[in-house]
């Protein structure tokens, strides 16, 4: 999404068709856009700039007096405005990721939205599989909406549901070698402040939560769902690995299998291409090679504020040279000074 920018209101265009069916369904909404000139939205715009997507999130205390029943009373985050025209391409994943991002940095204990669920069943199921339940109701002249509240104080016990939570206790962790060409293009918000930012497009396999790594590394067999990855951007051609190699993200394991799992190549095809990096072409050749056998399925939960390089990771994380930088397995002490270098929020944290 590299044209998906932090705006203003006041120099968003309310007149662009996109905000048509925001306008019929919400009566006050041209009024309320308005008031909110100086109030910023994240926006995604297309290549002739017109709008694709927007969101809109506020912050709240206490349980307040329009829903039935009120609110928890504590610290909420309210998606206000939240649309985005589909594509196929799981922009509403990478809108979801944002969300999350934005609560945990200023540390809410809950998020909530409103929706009309008939009109908008894809929102309804997009935040459940996330972990919102419904909560309340709210009644105004523009008719009854859910509202869907998810806790951030608690954990479900489930990969999806409790995302982007990282479970720190009871689970395995892993370093898994990642190549430059196919990093970012997965993991778009831990993008190297070197690389290009047209790097990341408006495809699937960088705007969704779930990503798909294929493999022909036995190691990967051990991982197990819950487990944690540390993402290793391995070297980059520029220049030796002490600097260029480096630790960008945290992931957590859904499922591992192998290739001959699917039933034929088109299940293989169509459970795979949305979330790998490679062409239909291309996961075809794979298919019939078997070149890359293992597949792993898994969450893109946290990018690293801080990265630290492969130096670092020998010198202060206690990783050891002499061992290969695929999939390495990671002691809990060596997990959580990656934790303290990469300066990882502790809210995203699940220490229970």
């Amino acid at each position: 999404m590299d044209n998906l920018r932090v705006t203003k209101f006041k120099d968003v265009n309310l007149n662009d068709p996109f905000f048509d069916s925001l306008k019929d369904g919400y009566q006050e909404f041209s009024d309320w856009f308005k008031r909110k000139a100086e109030d910023s939205a994240l926006v995604l715009y297309s290549e002739s700039g017109l709008i694709e997507g927007f969101l809109y999130c506020k912050f709240e205390s206490g349980p307040g007096d329009d829903t039935t029943p009120p609110l928890p009373d504590s610290e909420h985050m309210k998606v206000g405005t939240f649309k985005f025209n589909p594509q196929g391409t799981r922009r509403g994943d990478r809108y979801l990721k944002k969300i999350f991002d934005y609560a945990f940095e200023r540390g809410v204990d809950d998020v909530y939205v409103t929706v009309f669920g008939q009109q908008h069943e894809y929102l309804v199921e997009l935040f459940t599989r996330y972990g919102f339940e419904q909560y309340a109701v709210k009644e105004s002249a523009n008719g009854t909406e859910n509202v869907l509240l998810r806790t951030l104080k608690h954990s479900q016990g489930d990969v999806d549901k409790d995302y982007p939570l990282i479970k720190t206790n009871g689970n395995s962790k892993f370093l898994l070698g990642i190549q430059p060409q196919f990093h970012t293009k997965l993991f778009p918000d831990s993008r190297l402040h070197t690389e290009s930012p047209n790097i990341v497009g408006d495809i699937s396999h960088s705007n969704s939560i779930h990503k798909i790594y294929l493999c022909n590394m036995r190691q990967v067999q051990e991982l197990q769902r819950g487990d944690v990855i540390v993402i290793y951007r391995m070297k980059d051609p520029s220049g030796p690995a002490e600097y260029t190699a480096v630790a960008t993200s945290l992931c957590v394991v859904e499922n591992v299998h192998n290739i001959d799992d699917y039933t034929d190549e088109e299940e293989f095809i169509r459970k795979c291409g949305k979330f790998s990096v490679f062409s239909e072409s291309e996961l075809r050749v794979m298919y019939k090679s078997k070149s890359y056998p293992y597949i792993i399925n898994f969450t893109y939960n946290v990018a690293l504020p801080k990265r630290p390089i492969r130096k670092v990771l020998v010198e202060s994380v206690g990783l050891s040279r002499d061992d290969r930088w695929s999939c390495l397995r990671l002691t809990d002490d060596q997990f959580e000074r990656i934790l303290q270098t990469g300066e990882v929020n502790e809210k995203f944290l699940n220490r229970t």
